[in-house]
């Protein structure tokens, strides 16, 4: 597993949005697993779930983004991949998580 967390000010829709479709056209394997989204009060959160294959890998892996911010405050971001290891019981070729990771992180700077 792979993981970025980050602190990001902006519009929050237009932040989702921007990941939503900069993950999917990163890649033709890409897509959008599944999705969730919450409010309670000025609070909101959305999770995506991605998921595209790695052909370093050799097999697929999956992205889970998070965004919560609360009122006008700043965003927070979660991105955690997973599903990139080919071994039994230790990780090894974990090159797509990371180059997953990567494509978010190109996103937001």
């Amino acid at each position: 597993m792979a993981k970025l967390e980050r602190t990001v000010n902006g519009d929050f829709y237009k932040i989702l949005s921007k990941i939503e479709e900069g993950i999917q056209s990163g890649s033709v394997t890409a897509s959008l697993e599944e999705s969730s989204d919450f409010r309670s009060g000025t609070a909101r959160c959305s999770v995506r779930v991605f998921e595209r294959y790695s052909y370093t890998g050799g097999n697929r892996v999956s992205l889970n983004v998070t965004l919560f911010q609360n009122g006008d405050g700043p965003i927070s971001l979660s991105a955690i991949t997973s599903g990139g290891s080919q071994a039994l019981f230790f990780k090894i070729n974990t090159w797509g998580e990371e180059a997953f990771l990567d494509k978010i992180k190109e996103l937001l700077d």
